[in-house]
């Protein structure tokens, strides 16, 4: 398999097909409150290009194993993703159900799935290639906005669309939602897998599935 096609591969499983579920299309976060003001571009977009430098940083050849890859990806994931969100729009409704240390469990189970899987996407030696558009553009849904971006190589420098649904909140814009192709939904795409683990039993399978997703990535 060549770089491109892994790469185009994992970023597939990073959209949602890695727990077994076909893409569903268009988000379902809830809507936010406009905000008065449009934001400057550059604070929209500094997440992203965060996230995509330490990417960058991962995937060098001498970026160590898969646990210090971690150790250097997951502090970014935390500063540009908000996985609380995130996690409330994957598991839907049954979230407000769980025990308070049910939601502790499944969020630190999230947050390593949320790293592991990148992890796993971009190994050392690989050549993904970043491009990110300066210009957000709006978002159907309250005031959110849209970054949108590229991961090519240099066999293929256009690449895969990746875009970004940022959101502002009291830590500045963070990432609420990842589309692939401009329009299939990784948190739609979950909130599917999610729900059909958790009509088959309780929280605690969901918890179970997503520490094996881990733990595959890990391995792989």
């Amino acid at each position: 398999m060549t770089v491109m096609r892994r790469m185009t591969f994992s970023l597939s499983l990073a959209l949602g097909t890695v727990l077994g579920a076909a893409p569903v299309a268009l988000p379902l976060l809830p809507a936010a409150p406009a905000l008065a003001q449009s934001a400057p571009a550059a604070a929209i977009t500094a997440p992203v290009s965060a996230l995509y430098a330490a990417l960058g940083q991962i995937q060098a050849r001498n970026s160590g194993s898969f646990a210090q890859r971690t150790q250097t990806l997951a502090p970014v994931v935390d500063k540009v993703y908000d996985l609380a969100t995130v996690l409330r729009a994957s598991v839907g409704l049954r979230y407000a159900s769980f025990s308070d240390a049910d939601k502790q469990q499944l969020a630190d189970v999230f947050r390593q799935f949320t790293v592991a899987r990148y992890v796993s996407s971009f190994k050392p030696g690989g050549d993904a290639r970043f491009t990110i558009d300066p210009t957000p553009r709006p978002s159907p849904v309250g005031s959110d906005q849209i970054v949108t971006t590229h991961i090519g190589s240099a066999e293929d420098a256009d690449g895969t669309e990746i875009d970004y649904v940022m959101r502002s909140g009291p830590q500045g814009w963070r990432i609420v939602d990842v589309l692939l192709n401009a329009h299939i939904s990784q948190v739609a795409a979950q909130r599917s897998d999610f729900s059909a683990t958790l009509s088959s039993g309780n929280v605690q399978n969901l918890i179970a599935l997503l520490q094996k997703k881990v733990k595959a990535f890990s391995d792989d």
